[in-house]
């Protein structure tokens, strides 16, 4: 506590000291702290020479002893220096004196311990006040709050900490070179922000803002001062100026990524030291804040942009089940008027009928069919229903729209407008009730026309498209075959006697015809059948498939929300090990034991439930009307049970096996995806806990899938930023620790979780495909270092997905060039697995490198096949001997880790190549390996991984 100067100020405790002394009395009473500030009080009156003299005693103890002054000095326990002075009317006894001067020490002591837990007490309330500050800013950061609303919220907390009346906020890009003002508050400057707007630097050369961002570090003073120190001319255009200006960088790592500034027009000294240290404090929590907000919108961006595509994508869906639906509509039509055809006893009822096929199709709810007699002179009406006209007579052809369809031969689709237009043109003549609507469609035979079908509307309110005229046209079509068919039976039905012979022959014939139409008919039906089987069933085992399942997992989940007391579970169940099965006996054997599977997993669970297979070697399971947990978890138990029977498949006994994940029913589900989704990371989980087992999905897992994603988020970042560094790990010579080469190792300067070896991202690396991006970066470094000269080799590893690629070699050997980079200082790392996932791609890249210098070492040898029968094809310069086996060669396994390293070195002398030791930790493993006869060595004995490479050989006392 640094106290302030006081002394010309009346206080109580001058006051108290004067009362014990007689009147006319005149006290001072100074102190100085540990840190040098001066503090005191005087009484009222009391002379400056008197309070000098008091001062003086702070550095000094009294020299002599007037009768009419008391002098004291002392330092108390605490560390304070005190000075008391006092002038008397009147001399005092010496005996007085030491008792004022007792009690004085006992009040002034008090006095300061009262002071120092005053002051403790502020700076307590000032921490707290600083601490519900940053709670504030934290909470506003993961609120659902706007920008311009949870700035201006900041705003006022910043301002409950220091006098911040004029506040603004601004971001800078460092790569664009311009910035924007996310927030602008003050009293006298009228400039409005616009956070979305980047404004270049170049625009505001005289802007004191912009020499914050350029000089770096926080500014505190008059705002002419600020322009004077930095050599920024005065511009009106940039406010007016401040008696106190106060601006604080914002940094992310050692990058300026913006600033805050406070300002005062009209009081000088506002801000401190204090205040300074306070803002950039508050600064840095504004900037995480902003961070977690841009993280958040860009999430939500994200979720949108995929909304969105799934409602496009379900928009198309529904529009082509409405499509489809409606061809099917149109095909039982067809079928229908085909039928109608042979099967209606009379025209009247045939025409009925098909009166009640068209409104199926579309709106006939006064509809007429038009007929030329056979001389081609009248139109007759033999089947007409309407709700205004209710009879329509037979006459001569006139002017109608019945006679203008037949005379142009093509369809008509005329609205009241048009109807208008076409009576004013001379070209028709209305009869009858005027209908709103008009849709007619000539009938043909023979490619002449011989009639009309019409409907049409008398409400505004319905309307014909073009989409109904096609319909009906293409419906008018079948239907005139099928009028023509039906006269033509009547005409055959009114024959004279003596064609009664023929007339039976034809019908015989009609009858053929009937029922192979019929037969069709049953056919297609049959065929529509099977294909919406096939749409929601497996086509190898006949479960119900996804598509079925998730229907049913709408249905569940609609149950479940409108009765809560009903619970439901999803199984997903995965085949452990299922590869092996196809790549051994073949896919066909493999089929077989999915239908076997398939067929174990109904046996086992109850009537009811629901099993699907999803595909590959992935079932699911929909158990309803649960009353908990654990029905789901001995379900599982049962169902695993079941699969581990042994069977014969392709005339081989397996014992299957599977792993099984448990998602339970929670309101927050809102589709059975996210069900599917949560039992499939439950799946996950205990197929990574040992297989042939079941996981129950918890909250933990999905924190999880939380870490992961933003694990990935934090990946693709880093990969497009300098996060991934280059360590190396030195490769000697056992036997003087020579150092001959480096293995380069990857490592991730995490923004917040330090620096990360492979082991804590390799997977999440994997399973995005991001890792063959790093790697590559890891390849880059490597070259660079390379390029810059030295001694020795540095070797890379290389995992079986580059090995898959075809353009590996090439893109490897390209960047060597471009780094110019020698290539004979390159190895590459790889592992048995790579070589024999695709035996003749492996050995043409492995000779493509070898032939331009870059050589292979095998890693991990010793864990694998590890058989002369392959390696002996591959062009391999090293094996590396796993970790594993050179821990063995100290403790209880030295016998078997021993054999397992002699057999090694009898295979590489075999082969003629050298191995290397991993993981060599104490001098006891490097004499073994040396006796067994391995020439290298790597491992933390040697050295651990740096970021720079060691080309001195390590100092180590050699035994022997």
């Amino acid at each position: 506590m640094r106290i302030v100067d006081a002394r010309h100020g009346r206080d109580a405790l001058a006051d108290t000291l004067q009362e014990a002394l007689p009147a006319g009395s005149e006290v001072a009473v100074l102190w100085r702290d540990t840190y040098g500030g001066v503090a005191g009080s005087a009484s009222l009156g009391a002379s400056s020479s008197l309070a000098h003299r008091a001062e003086s005693l702070l550095t000094r103890d009294p020299l002599t002893i007037h009768s009419q002054r008391i002098e004291g000095s002392w330092t108390t326990s605490e560390g304070v220096r005190v000075g008391l002075a006092a002038q008397l009317p009147a001399a005092i006894s010496s005996e007085t004196r030491e008792m004022w001067l007792a009690l004085a020490r006992v009040v002034i002591g008090a006095h300061l311990v009262a002071l120092r837990t005053l002051a403790r007490a502020e700076s307590l309330e000032k921490s707290e006040r600083l601490q519900q500050a940053l709670f504030e800013i934290a909470d506003l950061a993961g609120s659902d709050l706007e920008l311009a609303d949870m700035l201006r919220r900041i705003h006022t907390v910043v301002a409950g900490l220091m006098y911040a009346a004029n506040l603004y906020i601004v971001l800078y890009d460092d790569v664009r070179d311009s910035m924007r003002f996310l927030y602008f508050a003050d009293q006298r400057d009228t400039y409005v922000a616009e956070p979305d707007r980047d404004i270049p630097v170049d625009e505001m050369p005289n802007s004191v803002t912009v020499a914050l961002l350029r000089h770096g570090e926080p500014l505190q003073g008059p705002s002419a001062a600020i322009r004077e120190r930095l050599g920024v001319p005065r511009d009106i255009q940039h406010g007016p100026d401040s008696e106190d200006w106060l601006g604080v960088p914002m940094r992310r790592d050692d990058r300026i990524c913006g600033a805050i500034v406070v300002q005062s027009y009209d009081r000088p000294d506002v801000y401190g030291e204090e205040e300074r240290a306070l803002l950039a404090f508050v600064a840095q929590h504004i900037l995480t804040a902003l961070d977690r907000f841009h993280a958040r919108e860009e999430l939500e961006r994200r979720v949108e942009e995929r909304t969105q595509a799934l409602q496009l994508s379900n928009r198309d869906l529904q529009a082509e089940i409405i499509e489809r639906q409606r061809a099917e509509r149109l095909q039982r039509a067809l079928f229908r008027i085909a039928e109608l055809s042979i099967t209606s006893e009379t025209l009247e009822r045939f025409y009925t009928q098909v009166h009640d096929v068209v409104s199926d199709l579309l709106y006939a709810r006064n509809f007429y069919i038009a007929l030329l007699t056979d001389d081609g002179e009248r139109l007759e009406f033999p089947y007409s229903i309407d709700e205004r006209d209710a009879v329509r007579e037979m006459r001569k052809l006139t002017s109608g729209l019945t006679e203008y369809v037949i005379a142009r031969g093509r369809p008509l689709l005329a609205d009241r407008k048009r109807i208008q237009a076409l009576e004013s043109q001379g070209l028709v003549r209305s009869r009858g009730s005027l209908a709103h609507c008009w849709l007619g469609v000539p009938l043909f035979r023979n490619e002449s026309v011989v009639g009309v079908i019409t409907v049409q509307s008398y409400s505004p309110a319905i309307n014909f498209s073009v989409r109904d005229q096609e319909l009906l046209t293409f419906v008018a079509h079948h239907i005139s075959i099928g009028l023509a068919r039906k006269q033509s039976q009547d005409r055959l039905v009114a024959a004279h006697a003596e064609l009664e012979q023929r007339v039976e022959s034809r019908t015989r014939e009609l009858a053929q015809a009937n029922a192979e139409l019929l037969s069709q008919i049953g056919e297609r039906l049959r065929v529509e059948q099977q294909l919406t089987h096939q749409a929601t069933h497996d086509a190898l085992t006949g479960l119900p498939n996804r598509s079925q399942l998730l229907d049913r997992l709408s249905h569940a989940i609609a149950r479940a929300q409108s009765e809560p007391q009903r619970t439901f579970a999803v199984l997903f169940l995965d085949l452990d090990r299922f590869k092996l099965v196809n790549d051994s006996v073949g896919h066909s054997a493999g089929d077989e034991l999915l239908i076997e599977t398939g067929r174990r997993i109904v046996d086992a669970v109850r009537t009811g439930d629901t099993v699907a297979r999803l595909g590959g070697d992935e079932y699911a399971i929909l158990i309803e009307d649960i009353d908990g947990p654990q029905v789901a978890e001995e379900l599982a138990q049962r169902v695993l049970r079941a699969l581990g029977e042994p069977c014969w498949i392709a005339g081989r006994e397996v014992f299957p096996s599977a792993s099984l994940g448990i998602a339970l029913w929670h309101p927050r589900y809102r589709t059975g995806a996210e069900l599917l989704r949560d039992a499939d990371a439950a799946m996950y989980r205990a197929k990574s806990s040992g297989r042939d087992r079941c996981a129950v999905f918890d909250e933990a897992m999905r924190e999880e899938a939380v870490r992961i994603l933003d694990l990935e988020a934090d990946l693709r970042r880093a990969i497009n930023g300098d996060g991934f560094v280059a360590f190396y790990q030195p490769i000697v010579r056992l036997d003087d620790q020579r150092v001959i080469g480096h293995e380069a190792l990857l490592r991730w300067r995490h923004e917040r979780r330090g620096l990360l070896t492979p082991s804590e991202f390799i997977g999440v690396g994997e399973d995005s495909g991001l890792i063959e991006e790093v790697d590559w970066i890891l390849y880059r470094q490597v070259m660079d270092e390379l390029a810059r000269g030295g001694e020795g080799y540095i070797s890379v590893n290389v995992s079986p997905r580059h090995f898959r690629s075809s353009d590996f070699a090439d893109r490897l050997l390209r960047m060597i060039d471009q780094a110019g980079a020698d290539p004979h200082r390159l190895r590459i790392e790889i592992t048995e697995v790579a070589l024999l996932d695709d035996v003749p791609r492996a050995l043409r890249m492995l000779r493509t490198l070898r032939s331009h210098g870059v050589l292979a070492q095998l890693d991990d040898f010793g864990t694998g096949f590890s058989a002369l029968s392959y390696l002996h094809r591959f062009p391999i310069e090293c094996l590396k001997i796993d970790q594993s086996f050179v821990s063995g060669l100290v403790g209880d396994t030295q016998p078997e880790s021993v054999a397992v390293v002699r057999a090694i070195q009898a295979l590489a002398g075999t082969l003629g190549i050298h191995t290397i030791g991993e993981g060599v930790e104490n001098e006891a493993q490097r004499a073994t390996l040396r006796e067994l006869g391995c020439t290298y060595g790597q491992g933390y004995l040697f050295g651990y991984p740096a970021e720079r490479m060691r080309v001195t050989p390590l100092k180590l006392v050699v035994s022997g």
